[in-house]
């Protein structure tokens, strides 16, 4: 009987160490790897080769992505069907950029981008595209979402080779102008807010409530990865319905 409380204890003193190491460098941040091809939607676009930003089939041939991803007159390239992206993988190079006219940095506006790619993708079982809102309107706080992306796993990281993924919540319009202030637009931008979330790399991957992409990775703390002072930013979609639908259509 002595031996077996002595397990006990032993057991017991562990725990704590055992349930922290579980979380250590698992996720986007505190995430876990995606079932691969599970997210056909997801790209992975790269400059030279190295994973810079996520972005979303929307169609056969249109990226939805930020528009912050495109530095300049850079050159970018489209990684469509990809989980691992240490392999060979199938590269797309854009044949049009459309970001939006009136984006800006300071503070963040508009920060959308449409790509339209040099062909048109076929649609297979790890390549597909996700919806997104039919009609403006903003999704209900605390409902449950999901986000992907090959980002960093920690502040300061380095990028993951295989797609991530984490739950995180929708936060009320209110509580995310109380942090950010005047740099949140509740027209055009939502938060969220959880034990997981979006860090460097992951921008313009998609917000994904149910089977619909609802907003784009913008911006978070530029100092702490799924800061719990600072949530993070999406471009609301919906908000954009009209800009989309036009490049589309005319293009």
């Amino acid at each position: 009987m002595t031996i077996i409380i002595i397990s006990l204890l032993l057991l017991a003193s562990l725990l704590p160490h055992l349930t922290f190491t579980a979380h250590v460098n698992v996720g986007i941040v505190n995430g876990t790897e995606a079932k691969p091809h599970s997210r056909p939607y997801m790209v992975s676009l790269q400059v030279k080769s190295q994973h810079i930003c996520g972005g979303f089939l929307i169609s056969d041939e249109f990226v939805l992505t930020a528009a912050h991803c495109r530095k300049k007159t850079e050159e970018l390239t489209v990684v469509v069907g990809a989980h691992d992206l240490r392999k060979k993988n199938d590269c797309i190079n854009v044949k049009t950029y459309y970001r939006h006219l009136d984006f800006s940095e300071e503070p963040y506006r508009n920060d959308i981008m449409l790509l339209r790619l040099e062909k048109k993708v076929e649609k297979n079982k790890n390549v597909k595209w996700i919806s997104i809102p039919k009609t403006e309107g903003d999704i209900a706080a605390d409902s449950v979402c999901r986000v992907a992306g090959w980002g960093s796993l920690v502040t300061d990281g380095t990028a993951s080779p295989v797609l991530m993924e984490t739950n995180v919540k929708i936060m009320d319009n209110e509580k995310c102008e109380n942090s950010w202030g005047s740099t949140f637009s509740p027209a055009q931008m939502m938060c969220v807010y959880g034990h997981g979330g979006s860090c460097d790399g992951d921008s313009g991957g998609p917000l994904v409530c149910g089977d619909t992409a609802v907003g784009v990775t913008s911006f978070g703390d530029t100092y702490d990865c799924n800061s719990p002072k600072y949530p993070e930013v999406y471009t609301k979609i919906s908000a954009f319905l009209p800009w989309i639908k036009d490049i589309i259509r005319n293009n």
